[in-house]
């Protein structure tokens, strides 16, 4: 028999009387397993007795505080109405599920239940204000040392506060570990006279707000109420952990596999639920990516976590861990895609991929295109036939990709960590200008500035004891040794990418090593030899300057490797400076060259070079708008006829223009 929350009026009510024959007992809950221990207790002292009506209290704080993905708190007067509408929301869910446990237990044994959220930063004095409004004569604790109860008073006597707080005439039971540890007993008669046993002495807890202690409280505030609800994500870690680790003892190191998986699952589960207030502050093109999807994220979040709830029960009855395994799996990865929306909505750098829109309940989200594929596609030209990239490009390529990363390391409050830097993830537009893709895999770390100013950020990673994510070659050696990510395992994939440019080679196996033989060599040779000629004639100078560049990235060391706004970005844009020089005059000569196959009237009477922008001045011919303007800012004569312009107005040649483009296209 399954039975439904009820809904408190949230207007001024009598408190209900209980029918003649009826007995009320409170059973005061914080979704832990001490709490589960007291109701079965009471189930099993006060059911026998006759009939009995429990009400399953849950005391929570006020929401004052919204959580950021970031693990900090914004006061709730500083985030939008509709974002703290969201989060309460997700809370209900919480609540309703961290309560369902309490009802179906009374379900089986055919008990009237019906769970109560009070909302309030004093414990005792709301568990007191709620058994004199109804005149509960039995008041059940659940007491563990993990207790709300327990941990809250810092050493003081239980027994004291409870006699302060609860009224004279409720008979308070304290239960640890399913059996009776303490009663108080009612001193004086209301609407029922409780049994009496023998006195003893317990104690209350006294509590503090949220917005003090938010960690305290967190992973107690589960609720079953339909108004107000709130539990933390970590409560629900611990409970999963606990059910999976139980069921898991039998299997040995793979329940403990199991445990690890689910523990990870969870975190994962809550970096994107409390991403909620974070996005408030996006710009409005993420605003907007989050409005269309906050709905669907909630669910799928939702269903997840009621995914790793079954689980954890299955894992119980099974021992089948390989089927179990593949289920927490899946879940990661829907989750890991939640993430990715969250990350992608609120970033935006030249180049990094734009996010155009997301689905899901496909699990697929939608990038801006991409003209010329990545840059392992053209790393592989010889292979699908595309033009290769010439040295300058290249240079260019690597410089791009390098601020990029920069740029999601100075991202505030904290530094976000690519993690899978690789070709296959930096993408080539129609001018082949780069952009990093899948920043969904990123992590955000804590950050810790050192003290005094000057030189860079230190950062500490804070994210340890994990399984490598990335592609190998591309993952730092101390990220595979210790699970320890920083801003230097990114710096260890960009040294890779670099000799690839370099080299040309698309497998970076052995790549570092080969390299560096070939530059203490004496004479050079060999290294000349490594280079990829399909790129054309490299600098030598600045070819080993940045080969030697990209080994000190890809050092094995993690404090070897030289700073990327420091060391890094400062090389790349001297050695950037000198391609775009060559890159200007080598496409200068291209384009002497194809002038002279071109129609007569495709070239600019003043720079005999195919126009990029005809324009017609006054005198009747047509000229490249740059050209003619900076004629016409000299002099006031025609540079055909000689005579004076009667104006120096500018009138765009379209069909010019689009006979020059076509005719561009087709001898490309």
């Amino acid at each position: 028999m399954s039975m439904e929350i009820e809904e408190e009026d949230s207007g001024e009510t009598a408190p209900e009387m209980e029918a003649p024959g009826v007995s009320t007992v409170a059973i005061a809950v914080s979704g832990s397993r001490s709490s589960r221990h007291a109701l079965k207790w009471a189930l099993d002292k006060f059911v026998p007795g006759g009939r009995v009506l429990f009400r399953i209290l849950h005391v929570r704080p006020p929401i004052t505080m919204v959580p950021t993905p970031m693990g900090n708190y914004l006061p709730v007067s500083q985030v939008r109405d509709d974002v703290t509408s969201a989060y309460r929301e997700e809370l209900e869910w919480q609540a309703r599920n961290m309560l369902l446990p309490y009802k179906k237990m009374c379900a089986q044994r055919q008990v009237e239940a019906e769970a109560v959220l009070l909302e309030s930063d004093d414990v005792p004095a709301a568990i007191s204000e709620e058994i004199d409004k109804f005149n509960i004569g039995k008041l059940v604790l659940g007491s563990s040392s993990r207790s709300i109860f327990r941990r809250k008073l810092k050493g003081s006597k239980t027994a004291t506060k409870i006699s302060e707080c609860i009224p004279s005439f409720c008979t308070a039971y304290v239960v640890s570990k399913g059996k009776l540890s303490f009663v108080r007993s009612a001193t004086s008669d209301a609407c029922e006279t409780p049994k009496t046993i023998s006195s003893s002495t317990v104690s209350s807890p006294s509590s503090k707000s949220l917005s003090s202690a938010p960690s305290e409280w967190d992973d107690r505030n589960g609720t079953a109420a339909v108004l107000f609800r709130q539990s933390s994500l970590s409560s629900q870690r611990d409970h999963a952990l606990a059910n999976i680790n139980r069921g898991a003892t039998p299997s040995g190191s793979a329940g403990s596999e199991i445990s690890y998986h689910a523990d990870t699952t969870l975190k994962t589960n809550s970096h994107s639920i409390t991403s909620v207030a974070q996005l408030s502050s996006s710009s409005s093109s993420g605003d907007s990516v989050y409005r269309s999807f906050r709905g669907d994220s909630f669910r799928d979040i939702s269903d997840l976590q009621a995914a790793v709830s079954e689980t954890a029960t299955e894992l119980k009855h099974s021992h089948d861990q390989d089927d179990l395994k593949l289920q927490i799996e899946s879940m990661k990865v829907k989750l890991r895609h939640l993430q990715k929306l969250e990350v992608l909505g609120k970033i935006r750098h030249p180049h990094l991929l734009l996010l155009l829109g997301a689905c899901p309940e496909r699990g697929c989200v939608v990038y801006e295109y991409m003209a010329n594929g990545s840059l392992d596609d053209a790393l592989n030209h010889r292979r699908n036939g595309m033009p290769p990239l010439a040295w300058y490009d290249r240079i260019r390529v690597a410089w791009e990709v390098a601020t990029a990363v920069a740029f999601l390391h100075s991202a505030r409050p904290d530094p976000i960590i690519h993690r899978d830097l690789k070709p296959a993830n930096i993408l080539l537009d129609r001018n082949l200008s780069s952009k990093v893709g899948d920043v969904g895999l990123s992590t955000a770390l804590l950050h810790h500035s050192g003290a005094g100013g000057g030189g860079g950020q230190q950062q500490s990673t804070m994210v340890r004891n994990t399984t490598p994510v990335g592609t190998f070659c591309y993952i730092d050696p101390e990220y595979q040794r210790t699970g320890a990510v920083s801003a230097k395992s990114d710096v260890y994939a960009l040294g890779v990418v670099v000799l690839q440019l370099l080299t040309g080679r698309t497998s970076p196996l052995g790549l570092a090593h080969a390299v560096e033989t070939a530059l203490e060599e004496d004479g050079g040779d060999s290294f000349a030899e490594m280079l990829d000629a399909t790129a054309g004639q490299w600098p030598p100078e600045e070819a080993r300057e940045l080969a030697a560049l990209a080994l000190r990235c890809a050092e094995m060391r993690r404090r070897d490797r030289p700073g990327l706004r420091e060391h890094i970005l400062p090389a790349l844009e001297r050695i950037k400076d000198i391609a775009a020089r060559a890159a200007r005059e080598t496409k200068a000569l291209l384009r002497t060259a194809s002038s002279s196959a071109a129609p007569g009237h495709f070239l600019c009477p003043i720079l005999q070079e195919i126009m990029e922008d005809p324009c017609v001045a006054a005198d009747g011919y047509t000229y490249d708008r740059k050209a003619i303007e900076t004629w016409v800012s000299m002099k006031d004569k025609s540079p055909m006829t000689n005579l004076r312009l009667p104006s120096k107005s500018l009138i765009p040649n379209h069909s010019l223009r689009s006979a020059i483009m076509d005719w561009s296209s087709k001898n490309r």
